[in-house]
């Protein structure tokens, strides 16, 4: 009998569940749950549907009243930016011990191959006298800064934090969609995601083996300690913020207030004799390392935008004479360009001698005449992308693109193929998720996170992202996504 009411409990929790034609993280069958969501789906069973609704109401009021937000930006002059809660699916992702075990070296793999790459790239530039990347691509990029080269950064660590977005294909392999290594954001939400789904939901924790992320902020903490120069070992790390109205504030805040470091914005800081200081009410305090979270053009004003008020003049100056270290390194740009993104299995074969444990999705650089021209006869069916722009601007999705859209974007590429790249439409995996007061399937990706210091590290799971509107594949935070508490079974 009992049995028999967890059945119809389970068949109205997802009774009007449509089992979409993409890999289904929780479901390999209509009706038939993944072995590693065994147990989670007999606890949802139990639980149903209302009151599912009745905690997700606790969660979102909780969110709230700990001010979790994230800003939206318009390009319409006429909307303002909002702030705003960031949606969040109550329904967790969970990965299994031996997937992770494979993306978690993947990972290291990867990083690895990038911050040799960006090495190579301002001094001896051996993979571009090797043919392997056009030099045009990197020499003439835009985040290619000419004030880094030959420049030797501490320990010669570049990117000590990384986020990679990965996502599923439709047979269940795992894909490298993006690196982001300049200012990646959203490591905050992994660890509120994790704290308010241990107080809502103890009873799923009890039941599951989940490996555990608290390590994560001290081995970022660890990462950014190892760079002060003359391997001070107590040195002063500050984030610095482009101030409240920026879009990841609330990333800025919890981070500093959860390493312990200060969190300062350009205003506070002063370079003297080529040595930054930290001005409060005893004085000045020298910093020795600078985790920043503003791009480079507004860094200095003195050697990039004159007109930036976010940054520090001087702050170049004390950086190239090494008395500060700044996280991630000036000009690690260049390696999250999407055209470069193409040759990043290249640079893993070239620098490590290995075989990429991660694949890419297939990439088309629109230079060359002849996938230009396959791509336009097939531009329905692509994802465009703007090389130098994130956070899903700049794109066209072929598949949900009008006639006008897509015309649009062939007369963009044909004026300016240099400006673009193009890939496959990837069926994203879908999560069940708890969207409208019902259970539905959405697109997912994961954005890991991986810590260069002492020692490498990658936060077990990272930060699952959700494309909440239907059918939408974009998970983005800043086009309205959502995110999801990410399980990596132990």
């Amino acid at each position: 009998m009992a049995m028999l009411m967890m059945k119809d409990n389970m068949n109205q929790l997802f009774a009007d569940y449509e089992h979409p034609a993409f890999y289904d993280e929780m479901f390999e069958g209509r009706g038939k749950g993944r072995v590693h969501y065994g147990t989670m789906l007999q606890r949802l069973a139990k639980m149903g549907l209302e009151e599912l609704q009745e905690r997700d109401a606790m969660m979102q009021a909780e969110m709230v009243t700990q001010g979790i937000t994230f800003t939206l930006y318009s390009h319409n002059p006429e909307e303002s930016a909002r702030e705003r809660t960031i949606p969040f699916d109550i329904l967790p992702r969970m990965i299994t011990s031996e997937e992770w075990a494979h993306m978690n070296d993947g990972l290291k793999q990867r990083v690895k191959a990038l911050n040799l790459f960006i090495w190579d790239i301002y001094h001896e530039q051996n993979i571009l006298k090797a043919g392997l990347i056009p030099s045009e691509m990197v020499l003439n990029n835009p985040y290619y800064l000419q004030e880094m080269v030959g420049v030797d950064v501490p320990n010669g660590n570049y990117i000590p934090l990384s986020g990679i977005d990965i996502i599923r294909g439709q047979s269940g392999e795992f894909y490298v969609l993006e690196d982001n290594l300049r200012t990646p954001s959203g490591l905050s939400y992994v660890y509120k995601n994790r704290e308010l789904m241990t107080n809502l939901f103890p009873e799923l924790f009890y039941d599951h083996r989940i490996r555990s992320i608290d390590p994560g902020i001290n081995a970022l903490l660890s990462s950014l300690r190892s760079l002060a120069p003359d391997s001070n070992p107590d040195p002063l790390v500050v984030l610095l913020t482009p101030g409240i109205y920026n879009s990841a504030y609330y990333d800025h805040c919890f981070l500093a207030q959860e390493m312990g470091i200060e969190l300062v914005q350009g205003s506070d800081l002063i370079v003297r004799d080529q040595t930054v200081y930290l001005k409060n009410r005893d004085g000045l305090r020298k910093v020795d390392v600078i985790y920043r979270r503003i791009d480079d053009e507004y860094l200095d004003p003195q050697v990039f935008r004159k007109d930036s008020l976010l940054g520090v003049p001087g702050l170049m100056a004390a950086y190239l004479a090494g008395n500060v270290a700044l996280a991630n390194a000036p000009g690690t740009g260049v390696a999250d360009d999407k055209a470069v993104y193409a040759f990043v299995p290249d640079m893993i074969r070239y620098y490590l001698k290995e075989e990429p444990i991660l694949s890419n999705v297939p990439t088309y650089i629109l230079t060359r005449p002849h996938e230009r021209e396959y791509v336009l006869s097939r531009l329905g069916e692509m994802v465009v992308k703007e090389r130098s722009l994130s956070g899903g601007y700049g794109m066209l999705i072929g598949p949900t693109a009008t006639e006008e859209e897509i015309k649009a974007f062939a007369d963009k590429i044909v004026q300016h193929p240099e400006r673009y790249i193009a890939q496959p439409t990837v069926k994203l995996s879908c999560s069940p998720s708890l969207t409208g007061g019902t259970v539905a399937p959405r697109h997912i990706d994961l954005r890991a996170f991986t810590f260069m210091g002492p020692d490498t590290y990658v936060v077990p799971g990272g930060l699952t992202r959700v494309a909440l509107k239907e059918g939408s594949l974009v998970v983005n935070s800043s086009q309205g996504g959502g995110t999801k508490d990410t399980w990596v079974l132990a």
